[in-house]
């Protein structure tokens, strides 16, 4: 027994005779454990039977799949916008190229998708009818609109509505128009009424159609009108223009013809009882303008406007809300709702002065002495004052004149 090897004291020896016997194949580790313990033979002839027994009973191991690179898909399958990675030689590559196409792909489908939706739920219903509504109200628009926005086709579309409201419905007369100049710069200095910025469009269309030269009034329009839907946009594209001291020099020394209201939110906010009583001119801005871009002052008095929204009283608490000073109280606004807005048929009166040329004396300097400015702006409202109270003793009656 002492000579004798016992086949697995040593895991590399073997029977004698099975010297060229391949070893026996990996066991299956899936397959479930032995219950018992086999015994251990003591023969070597013992030995190798069991071992050609346990080879032949022992099951085929599997195939080891052998990995062949997947040939690349050409960029054409999915599209030339899509950034498709180089294939790699394994496994894992190929999971990975897989989700950065499907990322790609949905990169660029999805935002499409949430566009049409949107789309569709922010349809307008009829929305045929709104595109040809639009189509025609872009049909007459102007090709050319200047820097300030005046429009002539929205201009001449306004003209027949001024040309009612001025010689029917207000039915104005107009005095001292040879007082413009036929060219050049001038600045038109007029009293302010009647709640709604109803006189700087007749100012204008008075130049316009009674003055020898028809040339273009640009009123300087309050910043509160432009909160109105719609409004300030029109009075842009009828020649209106924003009011402040930058876009009066501009429009000066394009050798315009503007028209300014110094009196401002006081003026339109007067009460009734307080009509044709000017208000203080702000801070002389305008008697600057003309000193430094040398332009003639024309006083105008306007007659009539106070009359057509006879304000009682006004509202400043509740129009902060709403992006305007004031709002008006009269006897049928708000009362009869959009109905109140209505003017009353008023006759007016529209006189232009004699220009005053300040410039010519005091020259451009003149407008950094702010006691000298002040004292100017006071003569022109005094002698726009004087002449409101010529125009209301030749006037027989509001409503006949």
């Amino acid at each position: 027994m002492a000579g004798k090897q016992i086949l697995g004291d040593d895991p590399f020896a073997t029977a004698e005779g099975d010297s060229d016997t391949p070893p026996p194949p990996p066991l299956d580790v899936t397959a479930p454990a032995p219950t018992t313990k086999p015994k251990r033979e003591k023969t070597a002839g013992k030995a190798a039977a069991t071992t050609d027994s346990v080879r032949e009973s022992a099951p085929t191991a599997p195939a080891v799949e052998t990995y062949s690179p997947v040939e690349p898909t050409p960029p054409s399958a999915y599209g030339p916008s899509i950034d498709r990675p180089p294939p790699t030689g394994h496994r894992h590559g190929i999971v990975e190229e897989v989700k950065h196409l499907e990322k790609s792909v949905r990169d660029r489908i999805l935002p499409a998708r949430r566009d049409e939706e949107f789309e569709e739920r922010t349809k307008l219903p009829l929305e045929f009818l709104w595109q040809r509504w639009r189509k025609l109200a872009m049909r007459e628009r102007s090709d050319v609109v200047d820097e300030f926005g005046r429009d002539p086709h929205v201009a001449a579309k306004v003209d027949p509505l001024l040309e009612f409201l001025y010689r029917t419905y207000f039915r104005v007369e107009t005095r001292g128009l040879g007082h413009i100049p036929d060219e050049g710069r001038a600045l038109i200095v007029a009293n302010h009424s009647g709640t709604l910025p109803y006189d700087g469009a007749m100012i204008m269309h008075a130049v316009k159609q009674e003055h020898r030269a028809r040339r273009e009034v640009r009123p300087l329009v309050e910043d509160f009108v432009f909160h109105f839907p719609y409004l300030g946009t029109l009075m842009n594209r009828i020649g209106g223009v924003r009011a402040c001291p930058e876009n009066a020099e501009r429009l000066l020394t394009q050798e315009q013809l503007v028209a300014v209201f110094p009196e401002g939110i006081k003026g339109i906010g007067k009460l009734y009882k307080e009509r044709y009583q000017l208000q203080r001119f702000g801070r002389g801005g305008f008697v600057k303008l003309a000193l430094k871009c040398d332009a003639p002052i024309i006083p105008t008095a306007v007659v009539g406007a106070e009359e057509i929204h006879p304000m009682v009283s006004k509202v400043t608490w509740l129009a902060k809300s709403f992006g305007i000073p004031y709002l008006p109280v009269t006897p049928t606004f708000p009362f009869l709702g959009p109905i109140g807005l209505v003017p009353l048929p008023t006759k007016w009166f529209i006189a232009f002065g004699e220009p005053l040329y300040f410039n010519a004396e005091y020259g451009a300097d003149g407008a950094n002495d702010r006691i000298l400015v002040n004292k100017l702006a006071e003569q022109v409202r005094m002698r726009i004052q004087e002449m409101i109270d010529g125009l209301l003793k030749t006037r027989k009656s509001i409503l006949f004149g």
